[in-house]
């Protein structure tokens, strides 16, 4: 079975292609001065598929990030995720990035995983030896604290790292490590392929924003 993944959330690309669980590629993408990093993905995605003699028609499945993070990658990747799935009559599976950061724990029994949301708020999930005890929500800055006790293994980005260092809390900040997720993604989507009675349909393989893009209304134009 071959799979591409992809995965524009987080502040670098990924993509890996994989054959019955067997790495053939893994592409990390980095933002340049001048565009971001998911502006890369569909040439990079062409590349890569040609450089192994593979055509989009060959593939079993895709998966893909579906967020929390950037909007502007959480859109652009699942779009071409679904555009691709669509066309050739793939499975799609949608994974949340903070399933995906969860393999970082090295202590599986209690994981929490963290990133900034902003405006005081947290985006949050828990997993019990590997299995989602509480799903991707959004909670307050200061109710991280109550959640966390000494066997927990917190994974966070930058932001969160140094407020949970402010309160003697260690982490791990997935932004400052060499960690290709594009990986994880690909262990993840190649493992709920296994399971029996799932459905992978396209269409139903959406953004998980959990709260509302922020957007600047234009300023009213005043009469001179």
């Amino acid at each position: 079975m071959k799979t591409l993944v992809f995965d524009t959330c987080f502040n670098k690309s990924y993509i890996v292609l994989s054959e019955n669980n067997k790495i053939i590629n893994a592409e990390i993408i980095q933002s340049t001065e001048s565009n971001y990093h998911s502006a890369f993905l569909i040439p990079k995605i062409r590349d890569l598929l040609k450089t192994n003699n593979i055509q989009v028609k060959d593939l079993d499945a895709i998966g893909i990030n579906i967020g929390p993070g950037s909007f502007t990658g959480i859109r652009a990747g699942i779009t071409i995720a679904r555009v691709m799935a669509q066309q050739a009559n793939l499975k799609l599976i949608g994974i949340t990035s903070l399933e995906i950061l969860s393999k970082l724990a090295e202590n599986k029994e209690n994981t929490i995983v963290t990133l900034d949301a902003r405006k005081n708020k947290v985006y949050f999930a828990q997993y019990k030896n590997s299995e989602e005890i509480i799903s991707a929500c959004l909670i307050d800055k200061e109710e991280l604290i109550d959640k966390i006790n000494n066997n927990t293994s917190i994974i966070a980005d930058s932001s969160i790292s140094a407020y949970l260092k402010e309160k003697n809390i260690d982490s791990v900040n997935y932004e400052i490590s060499d960690y290709n997720l594009g990986l994880y993604l690909s262990e993840i989507v190649n493992n709920k392929l296994t399971l029996e009675n799932d459905d992978f349909n396209w269409a139903k393989v959406k953004p998980l924003y959990i709260q509302k893009p922020s957007i600047t209304k234009p300023k009213e134009i005043k009469n001179v």
